[in-house]
């Protein structure tokens, strides 16, 4: 009889429009986050995507500068310049050697003798994209890590080895070469052993650990290497306006590829982050929308339901019923919504491998929905429970 006069009450109407709204809402939301997951790996292998975009910056060469190498460098109050902009988050400066350097073999079986000069530059090493194991260095090691530009590896494979008919290497090969590096200044020469243990698709320069290249300068240096040629710049919003028209009028020269990729990144993440909040607002309206209505039942029935309640059943007893149905109609728009946010993600993922290399990510959406499915079913249950029993007067 409680469960025929119950059922009565409700509306269907309301309860179909309820699990329609969660159904979009929650499809959205997971779709959004699990991208979120997928893409970003993507992303953060072609720049520092989901952190403050980072350029490289440097003073445009002309003939004037070339006689006069002094106005290539950074100055003092340029920095400061830099700093004072509210587009800019951080800046940090490239550290050269002034010492004249050399790497070189010694005649094996495997390898002939060689010997090249170089150059060596540093970086905060927060900067990096690139993290080995073997990057740390002190004083009172003989070895001394390096990382190449990627690209480098692909001009000596695809162009100066197919020329000169030598064989091409791998990343992997190219790390198991050692060599010895010299270093030469101030009358003084000194021997490190080194080897290539890093490939950066960011910084196109020879890196090694900024404290082996401060420790050189004081030690080989000509005195010149608090010089500043190149500055890197973390941008806040790498798509505003203002940046372009700044290095223009400072007549500083900047990668427009990065900046276009940054720009690209800003406006991905912004529409991810509005598509999200839309979602939620979709998914709290429903919320909000269900819990009305069972508002609006109770009050429209209180006569019936005091008359329960005074006739012998609880209010908990009452109030489980409206619980019941509630919680089974968001598990089922859950499930369904689960199953379909799957479906988009295989689609999605198809249409990405076509065009990208990228490492599978974990499957959040099981997860996301669960906890949401818990939550909302926690909610519903505890204002249910209070309403009738406010209702009844219990």
């Amino acid at each position: 009889m409680l469960l025929k006069l119950q059922k009565s009450t409700l509306v269907k109407s309301q309860i179909i429009g309820y699990a329609l709204t969660l159904f979009v809402g929650v499809v959205i939301v997971l779709i959004t986050i699990q991208l979120y997951f997928d893409v970003r790996p993507l992303l953060e292998q072609q720049s520092d995507v989901f952190k403050n975009q980072t350029v490289v910056i440097s003073k445009n060469v002309s003939i004037f500068k070339s006689t006069n190498k002094d106005r290539i460098y950074f100055t003092e109050n340029d920095i400061q310049e830099l700093q004072k902009q509210d587009f800019i988050s951080d800046v940090a400066a490239f550290n050269n050697a002034s010492f004249k350097i050399g790497a070189f073999t010694k005649q094996t079986n495997e390898l002939p003798r060689f010997y090249t000069d170089l150059f060596f530059e540093s970086i905060p090493d927060k900067y990096l994209d690139v993290q080995p194991e073997e990057w740390q260095w002190d004083v009172s090691q003989d070895f001394v890590p390096i990382i190449i530009p990627e690209n480098y590896l692909s001009l000596y494979n695809f162009g100066f080895a197919e020329s000169q008919g030598l064989p091409v290497l791998s990343k992997n090969m190219i790390s198991q070469i050692q060599f010895n590096i010299e270093v030469e200044g101030n009358g003084r020469t000194k021997h490190f052993e080194s080897k290539i243990v890093g490939f950066s698709n960011k910084i196109n320069s020879i890196l090694v650990p900024d404290e082996f290249l401060r420790w050189a300068n004081v030690e080989f240096g000509r005195g010149d290497g608090d010089k500043i040629n190149r500055l890197l710049i973390d941008f806040k919003n790498p798509s505003d306006e203002r940046i372009l028209q700044f290095f223009n009028e400072n007549n500083y020269s900047i990668n427009k590829d990065e900046l276009e990729f940054g720009k690209m990144v800003f406006f991905f993440k912004t529409a991810l982050f509005f598509v999200f909040f839309i979602a939620s607002i979709i998914v709290v309206l429903s919320v909000a929308f269900i819990l009305l209505s069972v508002n609006l039942i109770i009050q429209k029935n209180k006569e019936l339901l005091l008359n329960l309640y005074q006739i012998g059943y609880s209010h908990l007893r009452i109030a489980k019923f409206y619980g019941v149905v509630i919680s089974v109609i968001t598990l089922l728009s859950v499930v369904f919504a689960v199953w379909v946010s799957n479906s988009v993600r295989k689609l999605y993922l198809a249409k990405l491998k076509n065009f990208f290399d990228f490492s599978l990510q974990p499957n959040e959406i099981y997860f996301v929905s669960f906890s949401l499915l818990i939550l909302l079913i926690f909610i519903y249950n505890v204002l249910l429970i209070k309403n009738v029993k406010k209702a009844v007067g219990a």
